[in-house]
């Protein structure tokens, strides 16, 4: 019905739950990766970008989607350097498949956390306008766990993240 180079709407003929046709509107979207990038001093690099949808700026991890010729680790490492000006030594899963939104669209995120960070030169998509800032990694959580955080992968990021720390120590992939 719709498509751009981001999304693509659909309406599939359904048999309704009562036996009665109907019609199921799904967003297909590209899978998407996630990246908590965590300082040294326990600092989130946090991007803001004015989010249209919802007419707000919106303050999120980093994040992006999947091109079909990478993996989900790869599209991390490319989104962190475009958006924060970012590469890191270590990487950690941190979830996923994650799904969305299930009852409107298929998209699927998977969630890194990057440390052992350094400085390369950002190069940010021409339909970004971004900000980065550092936020204390307690502070982040608190945001997230209170609402002030309203992006679903940078809430679940954190919401993990707090967990794993709390119970565990996970292994990295790299």
């Amino acid at each position: 019905m719709y498509a751009n180079p981001w999304i693509q709407v659909r309406e599939d003929q359904v048999l309704r739950p009562d036996g009665h046709p109907g019609i199921y509107g799904v967003v297909e979207m590209k899978l998407a990766a996630g990246v908590l990038a965590l300082t040294p001093d326990r600092k989130v690099v946090m991007v803001g970008q004015w989010r249209y949808p919802f007419g707000e700026y919106s303050w999120e991890i980093i994040e992006g989607g999947v091109d079909p010729h990478e993996t989900p680790l790869q599209a991390a490492e490319r989104e962190l350097q475009e958006e924060a000006g970012l590469r890191a030594e270590r990487w950690t899963p941190l979830g996923g498949p994650l799904q969305m939104s299930n009852s409107t669209t298929d998209e699927v995120a998977h969630l890194f956390v990057a440390e052992d960070l350094w400085a390369v030169e950002a190069a940010p998509d021409e339909t970004e306008l971004l900000k980065t800032r550092r936020v204390p990694l307690e502070e982040a959580i608190a945001q997230a766990a209170d609402g002030r955080l309203a992006d679903a992968m940078t809430v679940i990021a954190l919401l993990r993240l707090d967990r794993r720390l709390r119970t565990e120590t996970a292994p990295s992939v790299r």
